[in-house]
């Protein structure tokens, strides 16, 4: 046992592996889980891109990537090499510091993220039993907000120290979609976190196990995934919410300046955020690894993680289909989306999740009958206003046509007969 860590053990209370104190066996475990889910998240980006190439171009009638591997499964790593050996270039007017900082502070957050997602249940090795999940926080949705949050920064700093206003440009509209996202999502899971009564990612899987009509999804009434998943695409910068490269508009958008390994890591963070926030909706709405376990003595471990596997692969598939098959958005179109529908509707459905959950249909009628109430005195305010500019501006119109009648000479009868 080592007494120092020993202390620390309460803090992870949530997870078994810890609840005998930590020793050099739970180091090393923590450590190969460490590197497993490290590993396994790189090649699921690798998957990823060659997965999104193949469904595009099979619904597009093409063949796609077919010559490195079998299928063309290698085309990711070819092209990752390729990446890795080209030519690193900097601004000279760049902040050499920042601009070299900016892609980790897009890649560090997608795997933390990662590290709290539940993927399995429960195994014991070397007598030691624990959960099939990275770290289990008794925090864990608040981490992932701040770790989502801190995305933006990657962004804006690459933008922002690439010393060229385009680049510039891209990561404040970049930002400012991100930011706009944000408060549409972090509502949906403070709704999960009402109906779980946890902040522990564990915890809400847990809670959606019982049966499949205790799934959120359904508990909430499908609205809170919805706006959810929205959200979520606008976050990863994914079409057709893609303003953030805009290439008609910004030549590449907040990246424009990088080239070989650091320009590959920004794409990089895009898929694995795609990956996490896929596995994210699966644990906060589906019930995570839950489903059917077939009682198979040695091998009964694995089904769990193909459920969860096979859940998240839907939602890749949603990814992708919605590049494939939608064009992409106006920015006037993002920005009303985000703050002028999902907001009210996202903060709308919290206080009618709340007042059930504190008082049942009760608190559900006062909730509505206050929403309804705002909305009705919003609506006659707004009819009010509109009324008061109309006849401010009635007079002034008809004013000014008067003055353009009376400035125009009188014409002949006869003018134009002729033509």
């Amino acid at each position: 046992m080592i007494p120092s860590l020993h202390l620390v053990a309460p803090v992870f209370a949530t997870d078994p592996l810890y609840a005998k104190g930590i020793g050099w066996i739970v180091l090393l475990i923590v450590l190969v889980k460490v590197l497993v889910v490290f590993g396994a998240l790189m090649v699921s980006v690798m998957l990823m891109i060659w997965f999104e190439r193949k469904v595009i171009s099979d619904m597009q009638s093409r063949i796609g990537p077919n010559r490195a591997g079998p299928f063309g499964i290698a085309q990711t790593l070819a092209d990752g090499l390729k990446l890795f050996f080209k030519e690193d270039l900097i601004p000279d007017k760049a902040d050499r510091f920042v601009f070299k900082l900016a892609p980790y502070l897009t890649v560090i957050p997608a795997f933390l993220a990662f590290a709290i997602v539940p993927i399995g249940g429960e195994v014991t090795l070397f007598g030691h039993t624990f959960e099939l999940q990275l770290a289990d926080p008794p925090m864990g949705i608040l981490f992932l907000l701040a770790v989502s949050a801190i995305g933006v920064y990657g962004i804006m700093l690459a933008g922002w120290a690439s010393g060229s206003k385009y680049p510039l440009l891209g990561s404040v509209r970049a930002s400012a979609q991100m930011i706009s996202y944000e408060a549409a999502l972090g509502m949906t899971v403070v709704m999960v976190v009402l109906v779980t009564g946890s902040l522990s990612t564990r915890a809400i899987v847990n809670a959606q196990a019982a049966h499949l009509w205790q799934w959120n999804a359904i508990r909430l009434a499908v609205v809170p995934f919805l706006i959810f998943f929205i959200a979520v695409v606008a976050e990863t910068n994914r079409p057709p919410f893609d303003l953030v490269e805009a290439d008609q508009e910004l030549v590449g958008g907040f990246h424009t300046e990088y080239s070989s390994i650091r320009f590959a890591l920004f794409f990089l963070a895009e898929f694995m955020s795609t990956i996490t926030m896929s596995a994210f909706t699966v644990t906060l709405f589906f019930g995570g690894p839950d489903g059917p376990v077939p009682h198979i003595p040695y091998i009964a471990w694995i089904f769990p993680i193909l459920w969860f596997l096979g859940k998240t692969l839907v939602f890749l598939f949603v990814f992708v289909w919605l590049r494939a098959a939608l064009p992409r958005l106006r920015y006037d179109q993002l920005m009303d989306l985000g703050w002028k529908k999902l907001i009210p509707l996202s903060l709308g459905w919290l206080l009618i999740v709340a007042g059930f959950v504190i008082n049942g249909w009760w608190g559900v009628a006062m909730v509505a009958s206050v929403v309804v109430g705002s909305v009705l005195l919003t609506r006659a305010f707004s009819i009010g206003s509109e009324r008061e500019s109309t006849r401010a501006v009635v007079p002034q119109v008809g004013l000014r046509l008067w003055s353009r009648a009376e400035q125009q000479p009188p014409t002949s009868p006869t003018e134009g007969g002729d033509r």
